[in-house]
């Protein structure tokens, strides 16, 4: 039987443990996108945001930065209709200026990807967990992603959302060492996978 950190039970949260979470990402966009969908899940559990993922990226553009920093008041207002997603309205006008903060942070010559992983020096922080018990919400790392991000005018990005936003992205790797995807990840980190 595979032992699992979390999501038996779901398909769907079974499906992103096993292949997602955990995972090195880099890029702007895909940072960018997982940013703002972590935003959301503030105050929520991810499998909501989870299960509303694809809502997600069809109300918004494809978390597209560049179209969605042109939402104006009437779109911003269509969004809090749409039951497929969560209607906050503080987190959809959060989304938005995280957009135009974005691109501001692109116009300055600055790139979320590196910005974003100088903060665990540019490699995954490897734990070694036995349990799920004691996990922190967060950490000297992610209070300084948090305050770094907040300086350059991004909103939902406190250091309790950037904890989580560095477990998904693989920027720390969390997976209780009895999992199996423990030691997959810390392969890819070594480049051995």
């Amino acid at each position: 039987m595979i032992k699992r950190c979390w999501g038996d039970g779901d398909p769907l949260m079974v499906s992103y443990h096993d292949t997602e979470w955990g995972v090195p990402v880099r890029g702007d966009r895909k940072l960018f996108a997982k940013l703002i969908l972590d935003g959301f899940q503030a105050g929520l559990s991810w499998r909501v945001i989870l299960h509303k993922r694809e809502a997600f990226y069809e109300a918004f553009d494809g978390l597209d930065p560049e179209r969605m920093a042109r939402f104006d008041a009437r779109r911003r207002a269509r969004l809090l209709k749409n039951p497929g997603i969560v209607r906050n309205r503080a987190k959809v006008a959060a989304a938005v200026g995280n957009a135009r903060a974005f691109l501001a942070l692109r116009d300055r010559g600055e790139t979320l990807t590196r910005l974003l992983w100088d903060c665990v020096g540019g490699e995954p922080i490897q734990n070694a967990r036995k349990t799920l018990r004691g996990l922190p919400d967060q950490t000297r790392e992610s209070r300084r992603m948090s305050a770094i991000l907040a300086e350059r005018g991004f909103k939902f990005v406190g250091p309790t959302i950037c904890y989580a936003f560095m477990q998904a992205v693989g920027m720390v790797n969390d997976h209780i060492v009895s999992c199996f995807r423990h030691a997959e990840c810390r392969a890819e980190y070594a480049g051995k996978a």
